[in-house]
């Protein structure tokens, strides 16, 4: 797909909720007995907390929208998600795709952070655990790519189902639920994917699940992403490996989400028809701006903004209508 002369649509799944985000100026290596491990009982004294909008549908769809692709959300919310349906409005992104249950909560995110970035977090599922009842087909509005992200397992093994059936394009973005699915769960996500991105303890593990090396991984999907965190992410072909370098942030104050803006980044290179590694290195942009605000769709750019960061990391043009 060349450079946008029309709207370019994404279905986005995954989990809409309330982040609480919390600091905990220590390091949890310090409290944390290796000879121990097998009863673990460990309380962290916070010095922070913010209450924000998140979950990886909303994370996601928010970065897109920044980087001019239109998506359409595909998630549950609960019968407190009022302030977030206005932020979502208020940003223009499409919420017909989003359903309400009046009878449960939104879903809720629990994450303490340590002062070397490492996270603890818990994940409530309220309203999310219906997500199956969801669907990514929608009559007359075919999108131009599906996202796959983490959300209730049943749910995500439904819409791969459905993309296979309709040959609509998907990411796979498995992430917290690879221990969950079983290996013919996995496979038929994987292999029907367009693109298949985890961080590299995630990648390993369904390695592991599927007893297969990375060699017979990259012969199931292709293109395979890889990310790293800090150190940037790894970006694979059957017959192309390119490693992207993190951008650098201005300051970092938190890192949740930081997952979910390099892959708005990313798709909105690829699906302009970009380049892979300017595609991964805007995912590398995109993140950078996440980690110097609290919370996941606080952070804010133009596309001149945008373009300008890249620049300057990167020191290559970028152009984006």
């Amino acid at each position: 797909m060349s450079e946008i002369n029309k709207k370019i649509t994404v279905a986005v799944t995954g989990t809409l909720g309330f982040d609480y985000i919390m600091d905990f100026p220590g390091k949890f290596a310090d409290r944390i007995m290796p000879d121990k491990i097998h009863k673990i009982s460990l309380s962290f004294l916070a010095d922070t907390l913010k209450k924000q909008f998140g979950g990886t549908a909303g994370n996601i769809a928010y970065s897109l929208k920044l980087l001019g692709i239109e998506p359409r959300i595909i998630s549950m919310a609960g019968n407190d998600f009022e302030p977030y349906k206005k932020f979502l409005l208020d940003k223009n992104i499409d919420i017909s795709g989003i359903s309400i249950r009046h009878d449960v909560s939104t879903s809720s995110y629990f994450v303490i952070t340590d002062k070397d970035d490492n996270q603890i977090g818990s994940f409530y599922l309220g309203a999310s655990k219906h997500a199956k009842n969801l669907s990514v087909y929608r009559k007359n509005a075919k999108p131009d790519f599906i996202i796959i992200a983490p959300a209730e397992p049943e749910a995500m093994k439904k819409y791969v189902l459905e993309c296979r059936k309709l040959r609509l394009p998907y990411l796979y973005d498995p992430a917290f639920q690879v221990g969950v699915f079983s290996p013919d769960d996995l496979l038929k996500g994987i292999s029907g994917a367009k693109i298949l991105i985890g961080n590299d303890y995630e990648i390993s593990l369904i390695e592991k699940k599927l007893k297969i090396n990375h060699s017979q991984l990259l012969r199931l999907c292709p293109l395979i992403i890889t990310t790293l965190g800090v150190k940037g992410s790894i970006i694979e072909t059957s017959d192309k490996k390119i490693t992207i370098n993190s951008a650098r942030p201005k300051s970092v104050v938190d890192p949740t989400g930081a997952g979910d803006a390099y892959r708005g980044g990313f798709l909105a290179g690829y699906l302009r028809g970009f380049d892979l590694k300017i595609c991964g290195q805007m995912g590398a942009v995109a993140a950078a701006y996440t980690v110097e605000k609290y919370g996941t769709v606080t952070h804010t750019f133009s596309k001149n903004d945008f373009i300008k960061r890249y620049k300057q990391n990167y020191k290559g043009n970028l152009v984006l209508t």
